[in-house]
């Protein structure tokens, strides 16, 4: 089995994934320990960097652009995967509250508003076009983005090349409601108890998933 279908089938048995662990720490759960399990993971881009670090970063980006995963920030804006089942599943939690866009910040309504009538657009477009270019608007720009990946109302498309963008390229993003539509329709239906239930394995109460869950919905109370 390849790396991508390694991939695929860990985001799939867990349900969601952070890419790379926090510190190297086994909670909350990532990628990097589904792949590597014996492998302590070293941030690192220079000479004497891990292949295995660097090979994971554009996989990420594979899966992104693939569609079969949902690309998210929703922890801690943490690069991570859901499960397609998964996500669904928090989508129609999340869309059974009234708040969920009616209390949004003006510059998340802004950008969802952006991506509703064009998705994806690139993170250095969708900042122009927002009106939240330059430093002294970097917090309010980042708090908006926090905001719509916390409530499932956009993901992560993958990278657009931009030679102006140095080393990183911009990540594409898009509303949720087109770039999983079907997913968006299936959780207008309302929460089930099966997708609770995948929710509670993928997300466990006591889990740093699981209380950051809690705290999202508590917003929406």
């Amino acid at each position: 089995m390849n790396a991508t279908r390694k991939a695929l089938a860990a985001i799939e048995r867990r349900g969601a994934l952070l890419v790379y662990p926090v510190e190297n720490r086994a909670e909350p759960p990532s990628l990097w320990r589904e792949l590597y399990p014996r492998s302590p993971m070293r941030w690192a881009w220079d000479q004497d960097a891990d292949p295995r670090v660097v090979a994971l970063w554009h996989l990420r980006e594979q899966l992104a652009r693939s569609r079969e995963v949902v690309y998210s920030k929703w922890w801690r804006g943490r690069a991570m995967f859901f499960s397609q089942p998964v996500f669904e599943a928090l989508l129609a939690d999340l869309r059974a509250h009234d708040r969920l866009i009616a209390d949004l910040s003006p510059e998340a309504r802004t950008i969802l508003d952006l991506l509703e009538e064009d998705s994806p657009i690139s993170t250095k477009e969708l900042r122009k076009r927002a009106d939240l270019q330059g430093r002294w608007l970097e917090r309010p720009w980042t708090r908006a983005m926090t905001e719509l990946f916390a409530r499932g109302l956009i993901v992560g498309t993958g990278e657009v090349d931009d030679a102006t963008s140095g080393a990183f390229p911009p990540l594409a993003v898009g509303a949720t409601r087109w770039i999983f539509e079907d997913l968006w329709v299936a959780a207008g239906e309302g929460p089930t108890d099966a997708g609770r239930a995948l929710l509670a394995r993928a997300l466990p109460p006591s889990s740093a998933f699981g209380k950051h869950w809690a705290k999202v919905l508590e917003r929406l109370r």
